[in-house]
């Protein structure tokens, strides 16, 4: 009998690959946010068809839902070169920058990069300007620029909040994308509870809540907190090394407030059922606890400060699991194939489980990715 190596039990890119139907891929958010399907898996494989309206009596009256309240903002940008040129500027970050103090300084992708380089004048619609001060590779060897915009800081904002578009995934096609001040996904693809500023991706497990379902969920008995993570641009990068270790994660800030982090230690304490909405919530959420080492006392004292996460799960081999402290179950979107976020679903229920979930959401028509349908995931 033949043995494998250690090697050749390793999963590869490949491994986490699912069949997915291009017409369930939601392109459109449905017009009731609360009245998105809701599969839900229980810890013996077995699953429950609801809709997310249906949390108030799925979730015990005294559960913890945490929420990632980071808000969107429109980082896409389009411009021409004096040549005519088009140009697409997706912004990351806004740099502090002590020798450009009257400028709005940032680093971006651009698209096509070749043409973006140093001291290079993109123009845009209306009357603003920005100059490529440098051009570079982050850790992962994707390219990035640095570029100043021709206005303050806060005045740059106040445009982009008019003029950039909306950051929609790949996946969703706009024909005629439309500038942020009249584009219905400005309100659509962001979370009604939304406060801290940073995100260039929306995390989408939130979509799905109304104020009314959680007013509903808190007259239960339920009890929300919520912490901040920025979701940055390793969300739209592929994995691109077969060998998924090799794949690097872009680091992303996270708080957990020092409340949250309270309720979480007296949750647990208590044994009450713990709930994270969305991936982001529980990479920050286990990540601050992995920086604590595990000690609930020094997971409170880290809280209510910033850090930064490159916190990568996913299992190794198949049936390999990860057990989190923090959660007790996920709500979440269904993810894209061979993606970091359907890694992390196969981590914490087995590879196997994944894809049985998936396929079972498929047959029965769940709508999928970003402006889709939802899942809870009991562990």
């Amino acid at each position: 009998m033949e043995h494998k190596s250690h090697s050749d039990l390793l999963l590869k890119l490949n491994d986490f690959d699912y069949p997915c139907p291009q017409h369930l891929i939601a392109q459109e958010p449905i017009a009731d946010r609360s009245a998105s399907r809701l599969l839900v898996r229980y810890p013996d494989g077995s699953t429950k068809d609801l809709h997310v309206s249906d949390l108030t009596t799925e979730l015990s009256p005294n559960s913890l839902l945490i929420f990632n309240e980071s808000r969107v903002f429109p980082s896409r940008v389009l411009g021409q070169l004096g040549t005519g040129g088009s140009i697409e500027i997706f912004l990351l970050r806004e740099i502090c920058d002590a020798e450009s103090p009257t400028k709005s300084v940032w680093e971006a992708l651009g698209r096509p990069m070749k043409k973006l380089k140093p001291n290079t004048v993109v123009h845009f619609n209306p009357n603003l300007t920005a100059t490529i001060m440098a051009r570079y590779d982050d850790n992962a060897g994707n390219g990035l620029v640095k570029l100043a915009f021709d206005v303050k800081s806060n005045e740059f904002h106040d445009w982009l909040e008019r003029f950039g578009y909306v950051p929609l995934p790949p996946y969703i096609k706009r024909v005629n994308p439309t500038q942020a001040e009249n584009s219905p996904d400005k309100a659509r693809y962001q979370t009604v509870y939304a406060r801290e500023t940073g995100s260039v991706a929306a995390p989408t497990a939130g979509l799905h809540f109304t104020s009314e379902l959680l007013e509903n969920l808190k007259n239960q008995g339920v009890e929300l907190r919520f912490v901040s993570l920025h979701v940055g641009a390793g969300t739209f990068l592929p994995v691109k090394t077969e060998n998924i270790a090799d794949h690097v994660m872009h680091s992303e800030l996270y708080k957990v407030g020092a409340e949250t982090a309270a309720a979480i230690i007296a949750a647990k304490r208590d044994g009450r059922k713990v709930i994270a909405v969305g991936t982001t919530t529980f990479r920050s959420l286990e990540s601050l606890y992995q920086i604590a080492s595990g000690d609930p006392e020094k997971f409170t004292q880290l809280a209510n400060h910033w850090h930064s996460t490159d916190l990568f799960l996913r299992p190794q081999s198949n049936g390999d699991t990860y057990t989190p402290w923090v959660i007790d179950g996920l709500f979440t979107n269904f993810h894209q194939p061979c993606s970091t976020l359907f890694m992390l679903i196969s981590a914490i229920i087995g590879l196997e489980a994944a894809k049985a979930t998936y396929a079972t959401a498929v047959s029965r028509e769940y709508r999928l990715f970003s402006y889709g349908d939802a899942n809870l995931l009991w562990l």
